[in-house]
């Protein structure tokens, strides 16, 4: 478990330092993604992945890696948006986004701890391919959850899938890591 954790937070470090660098670039203009706008943006991540994966090859210079990363970030900002509601405009400062990124990271953290235990790290025998698939899943989810009006009967909700699926995109790159390495 602390190679994990070592893993995992070097990983969490190298998404926040990219969430960082965007910031800088655009501010936090994604304030104004509706909530399906940027589960869509998480669907289009995946779907590419699992694209390459099937085809074993790609034509854009972009690599599966970054696509990972990208879910992570989406993720983020997907749980922050569900938390702060809607906006016309930006209108946090970067800093302020940057210490939600923080406590939404946490509390993925500590959900894949609690899992980890449970499952006793389960995910390291898996394929970076069904962990797509499950990240897939887990976005159709969402999306019949928004058709809900956000509202289940008896399943996880909206925020429970989002931290799974960034999860997943971290427990990819580890796995993904140590095939290269």
């Amino acid at each position: 478990m602390v190679k994990t954790l070592e893993q995992y937070d070097e990983l969490v470090l190298k998404a926040k330092e990219t969430f960082q660098k965007k910031m800088k670039d655009y501010g936090p203009t994604w304030r104004i993604f509706r909530l399906g706008s940027i589960i869509d943006q998480l669907f289009i991540k995946a779907k590419r992945i699992r694209s390459i994966q099937m085809a074993g090859e790609s034509k854009v210079k972009e690599s599966i890696e970054g696509e990972f990363f990208a879910i992570y970030n989406y993720s983020i900002m997907a749980l922050i948006q569900n938390d702060l509601g809607l906006t016309d405009e930006p209108d946090i400062a970067p800093q302020i986004a940057l210490n939600y990124f923080d406590e939404k990271s946490q509390d993925i953290k500590n959900l894949m701890l609690a899992k980890n235990h449970d499952y006793g790290e389960a995910w390291r025998d898996m394929k970076v391919s069904s962990m797509t698939d499950i990240i897939l899943v887990k976005i159709y989810r969402i999306k019949q959850i928004l058709e809900n009006d956000g509202k289940t009967l008896v399943s996880e909700g909206i925020d429970s899938n989002l931290m799974d699926i960034a999860n997943y995109a971290i427990f990819a790159l580890i796995l993904i890591n140590e095939k290269i390495n």
